[in-house]
């Protein structure tokens, strides 16, 4: 079997916050699993979200493929996101970067 990337966990300052993120710039669903920690349970790819400084691990940056960049962009903002890299071109896309409430860096991403 192939590996392939099916999880991502991100470090939060507090896991409301987080989770209320992204659900408004994504239409994520995220599920609570205690206080500190809540996650999607798609079957796919699935976020994690880490409150617990305690357990927290280092930050990997997690690419998020959408399809209207621009869209996308405005979203990340009026939810709360801080944009870190403006759109840029790159061979095979265009994406931004952002930090999320609890300081993640992210990347949106639309393929050519």
């Amino acid at each position: 079997m192939p590996a392939r990337l099916n999880y991502v966990e991100l470090t939060a300052f507090d896991v409301g916050t987080a989770k209320r993120f992204y659900e408004r710039a994504f239409g994520w669903t995220l599920t609570d699993y205690g206080t500190s920690y809540a996650a999607t349970t798609t079957g796919d790819t699935d976020i994690g979200i880490q409150a617990d400084s305690a357990e927290a691990v280092g930050a990997p940056l997690p690419v998020i493929e959408v399809d209207d960049l621009e869209m996308a962009l405005a979203t990340v903002l009026d939810a709360g996101g801080t944009l870190a890299k403006p759109i840029f071109a790159f061979p095979g896309g265009r994406r931004f970067h952002f930090l999320d409430p609890g300081g993640n860096e992210l990347a949106c991403v639309k393929a050519d």
